[in-house]
């Protein structure tokens, strides 16, 4: 998902998505369906060119997730939805 802001007297441009927009995408997609309860999150390079943005912008995003209590990670395997 891309955000875009229009500036003044110019086209649209593509604005990169902070950790936080990131975090809120994916807790979205989990409440959607599109990763169910034990489904493993993709890897932290695939989420990185997905979204566009440096790996550690995802890690700052799974990072809040965990925080709020919304994925587990097991170490050398992968992130999980709770």
């Amino acid at each position: 998902m891309a955000h875009s802001v229009s500036q003044p007297g110019s086209t649209t441009v593509p604005q990169r998505m902070t950790y936080r927009d990131i975090a809120d995408d994916l807790a979205e997609r989990m409440t959607a369906g599109e990763y169910p309860s034990g489904a493993q999150l993709p890897s932290t390079a695939q989420l990185a060119a997905l979204y566009s943005v440096s790996v550690a912008t995802v890690v700052r995003a799974v990072g809040l997730l965990h925080d709020r209590g919304l994925v587990r990670g097991e170490a050398g395997v992968g992130v999980f939805v709770v």
